[in-house]
Order: structure tokens, then C-alpha cells, then sequence
């Protein structure tokens, strides 16, 4: 009989092994990058296609969202190596940087506009997210990607374009493709769905309030919506849940053995989808956690480009 005791033990340390492996590769550095705005962290790696990938003609693009809990210390660079793996796929991709979490004092929260940022993280660490700055910045970067494509990205087509995410960032790709569905007020919202092909959200925070109850990432989703006092009244702006159907394409990707961001989240998201009448691909992988999706090493990742390639091309 299996040692219970031990069983956490076994997966901390697979999913610390499964870590280590996806942040071991060297940062890749991008073909290019842009700015779509004047804050140092709105700015864009683009990756120009290194092999062929596809049937020839138009070459998809693929939107990179990095995940990390919305948190300061993770940026796009951490996924360069997943980015220049999609890249020798045959995509062009464009890696997104976007303003996250700041770093808290003792005494105050983290600055979003007007001073409404997160309310903290426990011990004073990065806050997840900047309200209403994160969200701010994926939609101005998507309303701006089709000309910086052009500019950056020649052969490539941006009406051909994948948005994919890992994690938070997930999160933020399912959002995307869902501000057509947005409140009336929200100054995200577009009359229209956005001309995407597809979504391909990688063990995505699909869903904030399963991502509450189970304090996903130390409570992040929590973090990023201000806390308590803002979390009901600001989640139908942000959850992807409560923005379905979206009418856009759309597969999560998911590893059974998933100890940061659980299987439960993404089965909650696509069972939202299927009581608002939209089928929504769930790809389950046996035997993988939460880095293998986005580490050029594993198996995994070669599964993830496979799921961009089949709503790209």
C-alpha cells in the first residue's frame, strides 16, 4: 500500500523537477520588439518563423501571454525559449509584455490607476496584477497587433492569428477573445468579436472564483481583482467564466497532475461554456504538471504547438 504521507512529497517534487527543466533553457532573444504604449513594460518580442510549419502561404501568427501569477517578477523572458519553439514551428510569434504586480511595502498596495491596485499579498510581496493597468494593456496591445505584425512580421498574416497563454496568462487570452461580451461600461469592450482563429490557453486561471476557493497561486485571483472589498463587482469585467459563449475557437490544454494551477479550474471553464451552449476542447494530459506545456524539453510542449496548428493553419 502507497505511503499517503508521501504522495505530496512525490508531486512538490516532480512539480519542482518539471520547473527547474522549463526555466533551465537560456532566454531566447526576439527578432524584434516594439512598443504599444510608453510604459516600459508595454512592448513586444516578435519572433520571425524559422522553419515550415504549415500547408505554405500566409504565416500564422501566434500571440504568447507569459503567465506568473500577474506578479512583478515574472516576465516575458521566461517564456522566450517556449516562443522560439513555436517560431521553428513555422509561426511568426509575437511575446507580449504587459504591467503586472508591483512589489509592496509594509504600509500600502500596489499602484494601479488612480491608486486602485491590488490590495496586497500576504507578507507584503508582488501583488498579483494591476487594476485596471493589466487588462488596459492586453487589449491596447491586441487592438495595436495587426499594424506592428505588418511592420515587424513580413509574410506574416494577421488575420491568421492564435492567442495562447500560460496560466495567468491564460487567463488573459481567454479574456481577449471575449471582450465583445464585456458590461456595456467597460472601456474594453469591442462591438464586435475579436478576428482571432483560435485560443489555445495552457492550465489557464479560467475561472476566478474555483481559482479563489482553492487560492490558486497564493490567492492571486483574489489579488488581482483588488481583494474582498472589489472582487464581486469587478469579476463579470475579468472572469472569463462569466463571458460565454465567446464564438471564438477555443482549447485548454491541461496537465492531470497540475499541483499550481489544478484541473478543476479548467473543467469549470468549459463547463461554463457548455451551460452557455459553446463546446469548448479540454486536452488532458496524464502524468504532467504545470510547466511541461510551455518547456521545449517535454513532450508536452510538442502537444501545445500541435493544438496552435490545428485552428492557425
Amino acid at each position: 500500500m502507497p505511503d499517503a504521507a508521501a504522495e505530496p512529497d512525490t508531486a512538490a517534487g516532480r512539480a519542482a523537477a518539471e520547473e527547474t527543466s522549463a526555466l533551465s533553457h537560456p532566454a531566447v532573444d526576439p527578432d524584434a520588439t516594439a512598443g504599444y504604449g510608453d510604459h516600459p513594460d508595454q512592448v513586444i518580442d516578435f519572433y520571425a518563423p524559422r522553419g515550415a510549419g504549415g500547408p505554405g502561404g500566409p504565416v500564422p501568427v501566434v500571440v504568447v501571454l507569459h503567465g506568473g501569477s500577474w506578479r512583478a517578477p515574472y516576465d516575458r523572458r521566461h517564456v522566450s525559449p517556449f516562443a522560439d519553439f513555436l517560431a521553428h514551428r513555422g509561426f511568426a510569434v509575437a511575446s507580449v509584455e504587459y504591467r503586472r504586480g508591483a512589489q509592496e511595502g509594509p504600509g500600502g498596495g500596489s499602484g494601479g490607476a488612480g491608486g486602485s491596485g491590488g490590495a496586497g499579498s500576504a507578507g507584503g510581496g508582488p501583488v498579483a496584477g494591476r487594476w485596471p493597468d493589466t487588462f488596459a494593456d492586453v487589449a491596447a496591445v491586441l487592438d495595436a497587433l495587426p499594424a506592428l505584425v505588418r511592420r515587424h512580421l513580413p509574410g506574416a498574416d494577421p488575420r491568421r492569428t492564435v492567442l495562447t497563454g500560460h496560466s495567468a496568462g491564460g487567463h488573459l487570452a481567454l479574456w481577449a477573445a471575449a471582450r465583445h461580451l464585456l458590461p456595456a461600461d467597460a472601456a474594453w469592450r469591442l462591438d464586435r468579436p475579436a478576428p482571432l482563429r483560435g485560443v489555445v490557453a495552457l492550465a489557464p486561471i479560467a475561472d476566478l472564483e474555483v481559482a479563489r476557493e482553492l487560492r490558486v497561486c497564493g490567492g492571486a485571483a483574489l489579488e488581482l481583482l483588488g481583494g474582498e472589498e472589489h472582487f464581486e463587482e469587478r469579476r463579470p469585467y475579468v472572469d472569463p467564466a462569466l463571458l460565454l459563449p465567446t464564438g471564438i475557437a477555443t482549447t485548454l490544454v491541461q496537465g492531470r497532475a497540475d499541483v499550481d494551477v489544478p484541473q478543476a479550474v479548467a473543467e469549470a471553464y468549459a463547463d461554463a461554456a457548455a451551460k452557455a451552449g459553446e463546446v469548448v476542447g479540454l486536452t488532458l494530459l496524464e502524468d504532467v504538471g504545470h510547466f511541461p506545456l510551455i518547456d521545449p524539453a517535454a513532450d508536452a510542449c510538442a502537444v501545445v504547438a500541435e493544438e496552435i496548428a490545428q485552428l492557425a493553419w
